[in-house]
């Protein structure tokens, strides 16, 4: 069995629903906890009553240290400290034997459980960012990635685990500050901090926009396990960003329209009846006197990503 958790609210639920699904499609012998960060998400996913899922409450999952320090944390700052505690909760709390954080906004295009099984003998797993050096952020956000870590119930990973949560409890910020950036930086001197740390090398574990420009994703020797859809929002008037990074049209094509055809149709779904709730959390486009530079700046690095829904959705 291969245990997986993660986190979102009812703004990010689409995302979420789109991740758990494309993992029940690879996936036989999985299961994941749902951490339902408001109580919207709390009691839709409840009620769907997705198979291998548990979904988790806030009220059940937070303790007084967590607590103690939310109203000094920004809402996504929250989710960052609260990152190391799912995890450290789904082991103590079900005994399981290892488990693995997923961002809710990953993909799966293959079974994830190929990654976890190159850990072996070793006691954590994390992954690179492998930036395209045009996108290399390694100084400030960090040489790896929180999208996808894994960490055994063992006294290696419970040392390494029990650190990262108390070093996040400690400062957890939006801001890079004396060598520390969210919950992200701290993993940059794990192999050498740690014993048992494992640094995946599975090229397919961890595509995402900031390095998708280093791959042929049309070469079939390419196994794309997950990609990481991040920077990708919904905006006012049936609009879809992409995000800030240079896309080429294969891969819009081959990932991001499939992706958010997906997202479409499970906020349908979810619309059926009288809910008519945003899952997608839509947000408003910042419009100001700096938004012709923003526009131009974009293009100028070809990365000027904003569609219209229909484009995307292939009508």
């Amino acid at each position: 069995m291969y245990n997986y958790c993660t986190l979102f609210d009812s703004n990010y639920l689409t995302r979420g629903l789109a991740m758990y699904e494309s993992l029940k499609t690879y996936s036989r012998d999985f299961h994941l906890y749902i951490f339902a960060f408001d109580a919207r998400a709390d009691a839709l996913l409840k009620k769907l009553k997705l198979a291998n899922v548990t979904v988790i409450s806030l009220e059940a999952f937070e303790d007084d240290a967590l607590l103690s320090i939310k109203s000094t944390r920004s809402a996504g700052e929250y989710c960052w400290t609260c990152t190391p505690s799912t995890i450290k909760y789904c082991i103590e709390q079900y005994d399981l034997d290892h488990c693995t954080y997923l961002d809710a906004d990953l993909y799966f295009f293959a079974d994830p459980s190929i990654l976890v099984d190159e850990m072996q003998d070793a006691s954590v797993l994390i992954t690179e960012h492998r930036y395209t050096p045009m996108y290399d952020q390694s100084a400030t956000s960090g040489i790896y990635c929180v999208q996808f870590v894994t960490f055994k119930n063992d006294a290696r990973g419970i040392k390494a685990l029990s650190w990262w949560r108390d070093a996040c409890n400690a400062w957890c910020y939006a801001r890079f500050e004396e060598g520390k950036f969210g919950d992200q930086k701290y993993l940059d001197d794990w192999t050498n901090r740690f014993e048992g740390v494992h640094v995946l090398q599975h090229l397919g574990g961890g595509v995402a926009p900031w390095n998708i420009q280093r791959y042929n994703i049309s070469d079939e020797s390419f196994d794309v396990i997950f990609y990481h859809f991040h920077g990708l929002k919904f905006l006012e008037n049936n609009k879809i960003d992409l995000g800030p990074y240079r896309l080429r049209r294969k891969e819009i094509e081959k990932l991001y329209m499939p992706y958010v055809q997906h997202l479409e149709a499970i906020v349908n779904r979810l619309h059926k009846g009288n809910d008519t709730y945003d899952y997608h959390g839509t947000i408003k486009e910042i419009k100001d006197w700096k938004t012709p530079l923003r526009y131009f700046r974009r293009m100028a690095k070809r990365s000027y990503n904003i569609f219209n829904q229909k484009e995307l959705l292939g009508k």
